[in-house]
């Protein structure tokens, strides 16, 4: 509604002259009546346009992803050609660094060795936000047929192996990127800030070293302020591409890793009565563990799962070795079964070994807890999500048994983490690689879901308009 129409309705209108009576015993003028009149009119039509014009403004986020989306897909690829390995990511720290410096932000590096941080000073007060992009790879060889494959090798454990983006966090990296420069865009318009974490070593720290999420926090990352909500996302092969999945409460499982040493005594492979064959106790110890999940805890009130990952011990045939080691991990949603396990392991190595003549220590690396999502968090962002990629993609997943370390920042602030899909259309997520996998492979055309779905959560998180 325009002034001179507001103005045309009021003077055609019986309003003015309806009221003279009880104006003009207040000592009012109609004229004067029928001017304030005109004024509040005016003021509510403007009021009413300036909200449809507020929400109309509001930053579109499906245009500022479509905006980007080339080169976050530029970005990943070049990450995924030149992998690095936990605490080792020099050259991915550099790119980043000269991206959000590019932005004119403010950018702090070297943070848990590699870490870099930025952040974004909205145009308006309001709280601040945080979120988090893992930014290492792993030790597996890809066998994906790109032509941005990985070659890279490193050395792990003493043993050169090749290097790859096998669990996605190349396109984490630059799907923050594109974020960043999205919410730079619209800075003016955000009722708060924005901490972008680019994290190292989520994979975790080669031994005898600290990293990932634990040492950023160690070192102060929220020290000056404590952001008031921190959100993560991670790309699956469990899912079609562009489909997102979150769940409220425990969403991923703790994570603690163990070194059983089990030591016997070294003879000749042709005369193992001579000695005590710490191969065959290893192998029993392997054996009873299975028990503590199938038999010993209560898997009705939470999944539980132990696993042994590596087995090392001997170097011919005909020698029976000193020692074997075994490499295993825990991973449980409840903290009393998480205890129990530990004390149960220990004990079922020890006697296992004992009764062959051997012995065993058994030692418990504490790892990541609980990822937790704030269940007022999820409720809040939900239709969020549902608004980029409709009601059918967007699923709450059963509990998953994998672990993150994005656990440590939502232990200190409100955390949401979801999950975007990257298999593409055709294959079946049941059987696609999965992350990890030497032969993960992800749908680019789902970055640009990612990009979207992160910035209209930071958008709505911010009230921008």
């Amino acid at each position: 509604m325009t002034v001179s129409s507001v103005s045309r309705a009021l003077s055609t209108s019986s309003v003015a002259t309806s009221f003279a009576p009880y104006v003009s015993s207040f000592g009012v003028s109609t004229s004067r009546f029928t001017k304030s009149l005109l004024a509040s009119a005016l003021t509510l039509s403007l009021l009413g346009a300036g909200v449809s014009s507020a929400y109309a403004a509001q930053p579109d986020a499906a245009k500022l992803a479509a905006g980007v989306e080339q080169k976050v897909i530029d970005w990943r690829r070049d990450l995924h050609l030149h992998p690095e390995l936990s605490n080792r990511e020099f050259r991915t720290s550099k790119i980043i660094e000269k991206h959000l410096k590019s932005l004119g932000l403010e950018v702090q590096t070297g943070i848990a060795h590699t870490g870099v941080v930025a952040i974004l000073k909205g145009g308006k007060p309001g709280p601040l936000i945080a979120i988090r992009a893992d930014m290492d790879a792993l030790p597996v060889t890809e066998v994906v047929d790109v032509p941005f494959a990985s070659k890279a090798t490193d050395t792990y454990r003493g043993q050169t192996v090749g290097v790859m983006h096998a669990c996605g966090h190349d396109t984490h990296v630059a799907m923050l990127m594109g974020v960043a420069e999205n919410l730079v865009k619209v800075k003016d318009s955000l009722a708060g800030d924005v901490m972008f974490i680019f994290q190292p070593a989520e994979e975790g720290a080669p031994d005898g070293e600290e990293g990932g999420a634990e040492l950023m926090l160690k070192q102060g990352l929220f020290a000056k302020r404590k952001p008031d909500q921190v959100f993560g996302m991670h790309v699956t092969s469990s899912m079609p591409s562009g489909m997102i999945g979150v769940r409220s409460g425990p969403a991923m499982a703790s994570e603690d890793s163990f070194t059983i040493k089990v030591k016997g005594r070294q003879t000749h492979g042709s005369r193992p009565w001579n000695g005590v064959d710490p191969i065959v106790a290893a192998a029993q110890i392997i054996t009873n563990v299975q028990t503590i999940v199938s038999r010993q805890v209560d898997i009705t009130k939470a999944p539980a799962v132990v696993s042994f990952g590596a087995v090392n011990g001997g170097i011919r045939s005909n020698i029976i070795p000193d020692e074997v080691e075994l490499i295993g991990t825990i991973r449980t949603f409840d903290q009393p079964m998480r205890a129990d396990i530990k004390v149960r392991l220990a004990e079922i190595a020890e006697l296992s070994a004992k009764t062959l003549g051997a012995t065993a220590t058994t030692e418990i690396h504490q790892g990541y807890p609980v990822v937790v999502n704030n269940p007022e968090l999820v409720a809040s962002m939900r239709p969020v999500l549902a608004s980029v990629v409709g009601d059918k993609m967007l699923i709450e997943p059963g509990l998953i048994t994998g672990a993150e370390d994005f656990s440590f920042y939502a232990l200190e602030s409100p955390g949401m983490f979801f999950f975007l899909g990257v298999t593409p259309k055709g294959t079946d997520p049941e059987t696609a690689a999965s992350n990890h996998s030497p032969a993960f492979y992800v749908d680019e055309s789902a970055l640009k879901v990612g990009v979207e779905a992160m910035t209209k959560v930071a958008l709505t998180a911010l009230k921008a308009q």
